[in-house]
């Protein structure tokens, strides 16, 4: 089951904090927004400090501050969008993942705090990627100001979480008419030289024949609903993850599903999210499709 489409009484939620990039961060939330139709609401999380009273109304009176800050960027740049804050007290990641339960989206940067786009996904990034109940987009710094393509990529395999970033992807297009790239990485263990011992070679045309005729099926049965996004199909005998990340250089948006799951298992992105989160140089959309584990 997904919690894929946004709803339109659902808020966007774009957590911030005090450093470089947050003002981008939030303007991009408010495109979000505005691309939707949904309510803006700009979280910063105010941490617990048990026993010290003081400091901690001086924490949320600076949080306010901070945050009215950027609800007043949003109202001069954004008429059209209705902002709110909000100032919820606890850890970061855990006050985030519990707000997805209601939000349409989820806006973070892509690290918990810095300005270094080139360094790996921050803690609270990837926790609120790993465990939003909907759907999370993450920013790297910078990402807002660089100029890209009106262009939305998804990367589609044969799996539930693949057809949801698909149905994700096709929205995301539409509404910033924006060019779709379906892309799908056909790897198998043997395309490596150092391929298992015994391991009968791929027949890479039938592979590809194979996902060709998939894809098709699988854009054909959106074409009604979505007739004014022009669609590229890209196959290539390469790492899902590799390709994804190249061919989203400059796009506008990268989307990938993550096949989340209750209980321990949900712990874990899956691999080629992951990898996507840590390397992509543009918005990357994460759409959870949470799956009962066979143990429960």
């Amino acid at each position: 089951m997904s919690n894929a489409v946004p709803h339109r009484d659902r808020p966007i939620v774009v957590g911030v904090e005090e450093g470089p990039g947050q003002e981008e961060l939030v303007r991009f939330a408010a495109r979000q927004a505005l691309l939707h139709g949904n309510p803006l609401h700009i979280a910063h999380v105010v941490r617990e400090s048990p026993g010290e009273e003081e400091r901690g109304d001086a924490a949320v009176k600076q949080a306010a501050l901070l945050v009215q800050r950027y609800e007043e960027v949003v109202r001069s740049e954004y008429p059209e969008v209705i902002v709110a804050g909000e100032l919820p007290v606890g850890s970061p990641a855990a006050a985030l993942v519990e707000r997805s339960a209601d939000a349409a989206t989820v806006v973070i940067g892509h690290r918990g705090s810095g300005g270094f786009p080139r360094l790996p996904l921050g803690s609270v990034s990837w926790q609120v990627a790993t465990h939003a109940e909907c759907p999370v987009i993450v920013v790297r710094p910078g990402e807002s100001e660089q100029p890209r393509d009106n262009r939305v990529v998804v990367g589609v395999a044969a799996d539930e979480a693949s057809l949801a970033a698909l149905d994700v992807a096709y929205r995301e297009a539409q509404l910033r008419g924006a060019a779709l790239e379906v892309v799908h990485g056909a790897f198998h263990p043997g395309m490596l030289p150092s391929g298992p011992v015994g391991m009968v070679p791929p027949d890479f045309t039938l592979m590809e024949d194979g996902a060709r005729e998939y894809l098709k099926q699988q854009t054909g049965l959106r074409r009604d609903r979505y007739p004014d996004v022009p669609v590229e199909v890209r196959i290539e005998h390469t790492r899902p993850a590799t390709l994804l990340v190249e061919a989203a250089l400059n796009a506008s948006l990268l989307v990938v599903g993550s096949r989340g799951r209750t209980g321990l298992r949900r712990l874990f992105l899956g691999s080629v999210s992951a990898e996507v989160l840590h390397e992509a140089q543009c918005p990357v959309l994460v759409v959870p499709v949470v799956e009962e584990d066979a143990a429960a």
